[in-house]
């Protein structure tokens, strides 16, 4: 089978000479592309173009020159779609496949009948499927809300993704992140205590940490913050600048990560809202403690006993914090707990098995289309949304064609997840109607 990723930067973690950073979200492409591969499969990623080598082979995965989609500008993403559509057009795949949010996953789901390919969609962060990203990102994340819908397969990585998916009726597996693999041994002493990674987002609220830091002037302090909210980023980067006991860092290679987890006794998460975030995977194989200011997906800090989810009071983690550093027996057993993640949890040839396997199962299912004259209110069109409401996703996907026009019922179909046709003769060919 082959595998065709659309991922700005995942190339970027399968190159071992590469300087550049990136997000969770490319390295779990690259970690999939490259597991898929191991396992019989062609993987090949087509990444933004900044000015990589234009068809390369990394770690098995084929990387391609997808033009500048990855900035969002309406110009690069136009000049862009052609190159994409001609490489989909020339690689054949059997499965296309995004992680996490773009508002081409919506295009990708309309054009598959020219490509024949099957689209899947795996979930990055819960806030993409809890109904508030149309809300949050206007035309953009609605368009990408649609393209979840109008997609094969749907991947959850956490039960809160799970669950999300289950109350909107959309078949799904769930499917847990992989793991970068270790290049030796840790072996570096615990001589930091507090560490914080990640893309400067709004979501991420990185000025909590500089407050931490800030409230615990004798705790040594790491932050790794790299540019992508540029105003955001000049002003923590300005802040950081004045605490004395912070280092503050832009960015450091995929190569490179691991050993300030290594080096770090706690891990600080200020996130608003994540998925299963990399950052506390990558604390989990260095043994360091994980502290959560607003989230513990999964109950995975709770469950493995590897660190402390402070339910949004930052108070009461500046006193948790201040306990643990006081007590370096506490630090390490949560670093043990927190190993245990990788080891009893967390399995990349079993999880990418899993993946496959239900992407094979998932393709199984049969579509059943259901025609109406069509969705005005009317006892017909109540007694077909309850039907297909309560249709087994697993087994069956319902579609309607509906002969004379939507009607004021389509909402309510495609709120339960079933795309609705318009079969109408000013309407040739027939196409979806979101």
């Amino acid at each position: 089978m082959k595998f065709l990723f659309l991922s700005s930067h995942a190339h970027y973690a399968l190159d071992p000479e590469s300087k550049h950073v990136s997000g969770g979200a490319e390295l779990q492409v690259a970690l999939l592309a490259k597991e898929l591969v191991t396992q019989g499969h062609e993987s090949v990623i087509i990444g933004g173009d900044t000015g990589q080598a234009v068809d390369t082979v990394l770690e098995g995965v084929r990387t391609l020159v997808g033009g500048k989609f990855h900035t969002g500008g309406w110009l690069d993403t136009l000049t862009a779609l052609p190159i994409i559509l001609g490489l989909i057009c020339r690689e054949k795949p059997d499965y296309m496949v995004v992680f996490g949010w773009t508002a081409l996953l919506w295009l990708l789901a309309k054009i598959r009948p020219l490509f024949g390919y099957q689209l899947v969609f795996i979930c990055g962060l819960d806030t993409e499927v809890d109904g508030s990203f149309g809300l949050r990102h206007g035309w953009r994340g609605q368009l990408f809300e649609k393209g979840i819908r109008l997609a094969d397969r749907r991947f959850a990585m956490s039960d809160f993704q799970d669950e999300m998916f289950t109350r909107q009726h959309l078949s799904h597996a769930v499917y847990r992140s992989l793991v970068l693999p270790r290049k030796a041994p840790r072996k570096a002493a615990k001589s930091e205590d507090l560490l914080w990674i990640g893309r400067c987002q709004q979501i991420k609220r990185p000025h909590l940490f500089l407050d931490l830091a800030e409230r615990l002037p004798v705790a040594r302090c790491t932050m790794i913050c790299s540019r992508e909210d540029i105003p955001l980023w000049e002003s923590v980067a300005e802040r950081a600048g004045s605490i004395k006991n912070l280092t503050f860092v832009e960015r450091v290679p995929y190569n490179g990560i691991q050993e300030y987890y290594d080096r770090s006794k706690l891990l600080v998460s200020t996130s608003e809202a994540e998925g299963v975030p990399n950052v506390m995977i990558q604390a989990a194989q260095g043994a360091a403690g994980i502290i959560s200011l607003e989230m513990d997906p999964d109950r995975m800090i709770e469950r493995f006993g590897a660190g402390f989810c402070a339910g949004g009071d930052f108070d009461r983690m500046v006193v948790e914090i201040t306990r643990l550093l006081a007590n370096s027996a506490d630090c390490e057993s949560l670093g043990l707990g927190a190993e245990r993640i990788i080891t009893e949890w967390l399995d990349n040839g079993a999880n990418t098995k899993a993946f496959f396997g239900r992407t094979q199962l998932m393709s199984e299912t049969k579509k059943v289309l259901h025609v109406i004259d069509s969705l005005d209110l009317g006892g017909a069109q109540t007694f077909l949304l309850d039907l297909v409401s309560h249709h087994d996703r697993t087994r069956f996907i319902p579609e309607v064609a509906v002969m004379h026009g939507a009607g004021v019922y389509a909402k309510a179909f495609m709120d339960a997840g079933v795309p609705v046709h318009s079969l109408s003769p000013l309407r040739f060919p027939p196409f979806y109607i979101p």
